[in-house]
């Protein structure tokens, strides 16, 4: 990774890339610490001391609990993102759209910027009423006082949305998944700092060891399981039948196929997570009615992915229904989010257009149902691992007791970034070491 980052400072369009993509990032950081208008901030520090929202916090990068500008942070984009996917399937003219090419791909960006707009309304909306239902606004709950909150909330998501688009275009890398992986990135030293004082300071010198070597072996192991999962790949064979060209023979070689395991990449936790924070941010704000007390604090703790914990015994488990959800969702993006970005049908027909089979397998349809035969089983692997990863650091949570929110779906999100993100830069190293050699 190193060596990939020092040989792309050294070619110059690389180079300004990285460094607009720098840039475009520290400005994100500093609109986290620009406060929103007429809210208390002692407010959220009390209202928002919940485990419920630390994984929202940890998306946002500390704005969601400070009630910056950009306390949405890009969640709505994500959220509008995952509509407009779903609805391609049932809306015939949003899937002509999708197969337009390119001219359909910039439509459908469209329109997800006017849903990411609406819910971002929608969720300031609510935040704002909140807010002034709990007498936490200056002034009161005025309609200046709605207005205001409503504007600055969506003015920063959609600021950040327009930067992280601006990042693909003229930087390196998913600008929106970099946004995403940034901000879980900024919550790891305070997240470190709190494990240390718990289970570090004051502590005998042989328990001390013990817990740092648990803390970063936890880590560590997390990271390593992740980047094996994501390298993962299932090599299907292709054979390309010899043919006569002119006066050549050709073909007679043989290729394959790369699967990944994780087909689908980073997108299913991203998209899980975002769906269960909507509710989550929505609901909070109507604990502020007495008779609702009660209630929505338990809506919260259903709708909490981060609740699976072990007390007193291994054998002891505790359970929220937040998790089993967030579990379905990651396997439902993981197959939905693949069946529109590999389909079967078309890689089979190039095969055969191609003069290749697969050994053993006739080309046409039995290639096709073979294909997605694989497939189905690669896809139910890898969302099984991105489970697994996202457990992991939920249960050594609570047998250990501790409190973090950087766990298994944060190291996910930053390892699969990363990866991504450095082959983007080695192709792009590679398109210009050819270039090179053809000016030659």
């Amino acid at each position: 990774m190193f060596k990939t980052l020092r040989n792309a400072f050294k070619v110059k369009d690389i180079r300004n890339r990285l460094i607009y993509t720098f840039i475009a990032l520290l400005v994100v950081r500093v609109g986290t610490l620009l406060p929103a208008p007429v809210i208390s901030s002692e407010l959220t520090k009390n209202w928002f001391n919940s485990e419920a929202f630390s994984f929202v916090n940890s998306l946002t990068g500390g704005s969601f609990t400070k009630m910056s500008i950009f306390a949405l942070s890009i969640t709505p984009y994500i959220t509008a993102s995952i509509i407009i996917q779903l609805l391609t399937i049932a809306i015939p003219k949003l899937e002509e759209m999708h197969k337009e090419g390119e001219d359909g791909r910039k439509k459908l960006n469209e329109i997800t910027r006017y849903v990411t707009v609406a819910l971002a309304v929608v969720e300031s909306a609510a935040m704002a009423i909140g807010f002034g239902s709990a007498g936490q606004l200056e002034g009161g709950l005025t309609f200046t006082n709605v207005v205001l909150i409503i504007a600055a909330f969506t003015a920063g998501s959609a600021f950040l949305m327009w930067i992280g688009e601006r990042i693909t275009e003229n930087g390196v890398g998913n600008g929106i998944s970099i946004i995403l992986a940034v901000n879980i990135i900024s919550r790891l030293p305070s997240d470190i700092v709190s494990l240390f004082q718990k289970f570090v300071v004051g502590k005998a010198v042989v328990t001390a060891i013990v817990a740092i070597l648990v803390i970063f072996g936890v880590l560590v192991g997390t990271i390593v399981y992740v980047v094996l999962l994501q390298g993962a790949e299932r090599k299907i064979p292709v054979t390309y039948a010899k043919k006569v060209q002119g006066r050549k023979m050709v073909g007679g070689q043989t290729s394959n196929i790369p699967l990944k395991v994780n087909t689908a990449g980073v997108i299913p936790v991203i998209f899980s997570n975002s769906l269960m924070t909507f509710p989550i941010i929505v609901a909070s704000f109507f604990q502020v009615y007495p008779a609702r007390a009660y209630f929505w604090p338990k809506v919260l703790k259903v709708l909490d992915q981060n609740s699976w914990f072990v007390t007193k015994s291994l054998g002891d488990f505790k359970y929220s229904i937040g998790l089993i959800i967030y579990i379905v969702l990651t396997v439902f993006f993981a197959y939905f989010y693949t069946s529109i970005t590999f389909n079967p049908i078309e890689v089979s027909n190039n095969i055969k257009k191609q003069g290749g089979f697969i050994p053993g397998i006739r080309p046409g349809k039995p290639t096709t149902e073979y294909l997605t035969k694989v497939l189905n089983y690669i896809i139910f692997i890898g969302a099984l691992g991105l489970t697994i990863a996202a457990l992991i650091p939920i249960v050594f949570s609570g047998v250990f007791g501790a409190d973090f929110s950087f766990g298994g779906t944060s190291v996910i999100i930053i390892v699969g970034v990363v990866i991504e993100t450095i082959k983007q830069i080695e192709s792009q190293l590679l398109v210009r070491h050819y270039k090179g050699f053809l000016n030659d």
